[in-house]
């Protein structure tokens, strides 16, 4: 049985690491990424929600798309600074279960003392959840993509804590390309976001497109799990393609 998460003060740690072997030969760069991943969040968690002041209604609106009932369990995944943790709460009510993951301490911090419980803190990879199968009635995902070491495999385990017929939510509070014009760069035919990449990127870690939104004040993609089980295998690799917030 997995352990039980702990309280939003005090995170539950990732489970270990699996042993290297020689033939499991991206094991070091996936450590790599993520490694990078929490160096580049940990110096900005204090100061991210700061950043983006305006952001909230939007979080808020996103959430409602998924359509959460009272009582039902969600997960935000790759949680941050917990924007979305009330409004996943609100949905859910007292009786529901909010879980949120991060792979950075200092960003899960932040949660804790900006919004107190509000939600069950993990302190994992999204990738390797210490949740059991078919756990979740959703899970909602800001920002998320740009950041995973190997989306494939983070989907296909989003899919297996999650029982058939779950909602997915892959949110930004802005679009592609005027994140892309944030940054002074142009959009990519790569960037697992754009629909014709990210269709079947879902179904082969099963979930199902429903709905695509790519507009200058939103990006919304809404999925469905798939009755059908993910396949044990992990998918193959599959490169980010986007650039950070």
């Amino acid at each position: 049985m997995p352990t039980p998460p702990a309280s939003p003060t005090s995170p539950t740690p990732p489970p270990p690491p699996p042993a290297h072997t020689d033939t499991d030969t991206d094991t070091d760069e996936y450590a790599a990424e993520l490694a990078r991943t929490r160096a580049f969040f940990a110096v900005r968690a204090a100061d991210w929600d700061a950043k983006f002041p305006d952001d909230g209604p939007r979080y808020a609106a996103a959430v409602a798309e998924l359509a959460l009932r009272p009582g039902e369990s969600v997960l935000d995944a790759g949680c941050g600074t917990g924007r979305a943790l009330p409004p996943l709460r609100a949905a859910v009510g007292p009786a529901g279960r909010v879980l949120g993951a991060d792979v950075t301490p200092e960003m899960l911090h932040e949660a804790a003392a900006r919004h107190p419980g509000a939600a069950e803190l993990l302190l994992a990879d999204c990738a390797r959840l210490p949740l059991p199968e078919a756990a979740l009635d959703a899970v909602f995902a800001a920002g998320l993509i740009s950041h995973l070491p190997d989306p494939a495999r983070a989907l296909a385990e989003l899919a297996r804590v999650a029982r058939p017929g779950a909602r997915l939510a892959l949110f930004h509070p802005v679009g592609r390309a005027a994140l892309a014009a944030r940054h002074g760069r142009a959009l990519t035919p790569d960037d697992l976001r754009a629909e014709p990449n990210l269709r079947p990127l879902l179904a082969a870690a099963g979930w199902r497109l429903t709905s695509y939104t790519d507009a200058d004040d939103r990006y919304l993609a809404l999925a469905e799990r798939t009755p059908e089980r993910t396949p044990d295998r992990t998918p193959d690799r599959t490169p980010g393609g986007a650039a950070r917030p």
